[in-house]
């Protein structure tokens, strides 16, 4: 038997008159109206882009000037403008090299998992998910760059937050009004990419203290 469709809401609806895919669009707008995610000339990357409204919101945001490259597993075949791309690929299996050398001011993820029915399972993996795209924040953010990740609340969730409360100045947890009233899913926001000191840093800062003193 053929799974019925489940009927549009308000928000399905506005997506369509406003010439988005998907009513996904208006959970990062209120996210972005809450902590401010963009400015003119980002370079962002979008996790789990398809079908496209995550990623024709941040290119409207960041201007031509800007930058925006998704990752989905499933081929994306519409029209974006010019200075946005979506390309099919594994979050997992995403490289430094793929991603090229300039960094990110913005990392953004709704990726879900393919839900099992299971809700324990289908959790735990929406937590590897927003885990795998923080671990992707932390290779290629600048500082002072900000991480946004849906993930489905559960058990691990406390460890995720900490996870990014430990990379990020700020945390906050926004459950926006386009979220299903049924889904458990939330959105991890970290704002303020931290700068971590290195020991070699350090060694030089000792070295230049000790080579100021005087005879």
């Amino acid at each position: 038997m053929a799974r019925r469709r489940r009927p549009q809401d308000r928000f399905g609806k506005k997506a369509r008159r406003d010439g988005y895919p998907a009513r996904s669009v208006y959970k990062l707008e209120e996210i972005d109206k809450k902590v401010r995610l963009f400015r003119r000339g980002m370079r962002v990357l979008d996790l789990g882009a398809f079908p496209g409204s995550w990623t024709m919101y941040a290119a409207n945001e960041v201007g031509a000037k800007g930058r925006v490259l998704g990752f989905d597993l499933t081929k994306f075949e519409g029209v974006l403008a010019p200075h946005a791309e979506i390309r099919q690929g594994d979050a997992f299996a995403i490289t430094l090299e793929d991603l090229g050398e300039e960094p990110f001011d913005l990392v953004m993820s709704d990726m879900a998992p393919a839900t099992t029915g299971h809700k324990s399972l289908d959790q735990y993996r929406s937590y590897e998910l927003a885990m795998r795209a923080l671990a992707l924040a932390e290779e290629v953010l600048s500082p002072g760059g900000h991480f946004v990740a849906k993930i489905f609340q559960s058990g691990d969730f406390p460890a995720a937050k900490a996870a990014v409360k430990a990379a990020f100045d700020k945390v906050k947890i926004v459950k926006p009004k386009a979220v299903r009233s049924e889904s458990y899913e939330c959105y991890l926001v970290g704002l303020g990419r931290k700068v971590a000191e290195t020991e070699s840093e350090s060694d030089s800062d000792s070295d230049s203290d000790a080579g100021s003193e005087s005879p």
